[in-house]
């Protein structure tokens, strides 16, 4: 087995750190957290810093992540052709649809959202992008387990887990779900994920044809559904944005 560099690692822990902690921590706090010397650690962040991965704040002498991480991360996330292709689509979806618009592609076992256009009203909402979502679960994943073999694959290995009273969990009641995704092009989560949210998603296809992401919106299951079933006009409109980054992306008509 290769042996790893501890110098890397210990750097990742302090990134981890900044990311999942407070927006802020001081030397003492993030030494004490990762359980390094204060004179190691300082090494760290000002390795760190020089590179833009971390800064310090002049007042408090504080550090928090710096905007290179921000902008590799971005990066990482516009690279995607996909995510290109669905800017336009994505926001018309949301105003058409009234709700949380999602792009999400597969990543290990989960989903990650690689786009997230906000609900359009006052409402007060957080940003999604770069979050994972369950595979299982979610619309966006179980479109991805329908169409992508590998997607599939992943999700045989996921322990899956009720994360509400209407979560299908068994076997083959999972696999049935995913037949009738294949049927009607489209796939539902009511009430799987989070209590009192639905969400309706369909895939994406590249120019060869392949599932590359699914696209779908969220919102409050009044709103998505009608006396239990899912608004027709949503699904229509998903399908159509769906479509439409597909023939972006070379596709052709589906």
């Amino acid at each position: 087995m290769a042996r790893t560099i501890q110098s890397l690692e210990r750097a990742a822990a302090v990134l981890r750190l900044l990311a999942g902690g407070e927006r802020r921590l001081g030397l003492s706090d993030i030494s004490s957290a990762i359980g390094l010397a204060k004179g190691t650690t300082h090494g760290i962040l000002r390795t760190l810093q020089q590179e833009g991965f971390v800064e310090q704040d002049p007042a408090s002498g504080r550090y928090q992540l710096g905007a290179e991480l921000l902008r590799l991360g971005n990066s990482y996330l516009d690279v995607h052709e996909l995510r290109a292709r669905a800017l336009v689509w994505t926001d018309d979806l949301a105003r058409s649809s009234g709700e949380s618009v999602y792009l999400g592609v597969l990543h290990q076992q989960g989903v990650l959202i690689v786009h997230h256009v906000f609900r359009p009203d006052d409402s007060r909402q957080v940003l999604e992008v770069g979050a994972m979502h369950p595979l299982y679960s979610t619309a966006l994943g179980k479109v991805l387990c329908a169409y992508d073999p590998v997607a599939h694959s992943e999700v045989a290995e996921v322990e899956r887990e009720p994360l509400t009273p209407h979560t299908v969990t068994g076997a083959d009641a999972f696999e049935k779900a995913l037949e009738l995704t294949r049927a009607r092009g489209w796939a539902v989560d009511v009430e799987e994920t989070w209590e009192g949210v639905a969400s309706v998603a369909a895939p994406v296809h590249d120019r060869r044809r392949m599932p590359v992401g699914s696209v779908g919106i969220t919102g409050a299951v009044e709103r998505v559904c009608q006396d239990g079933v899912v608004r027709p006009e949503i699904v229509a409109a998903v399908r159509d944005c769906a479509r439409a980054v597909s023939r972006d992306l070379g596709a052709g008509r589906f």
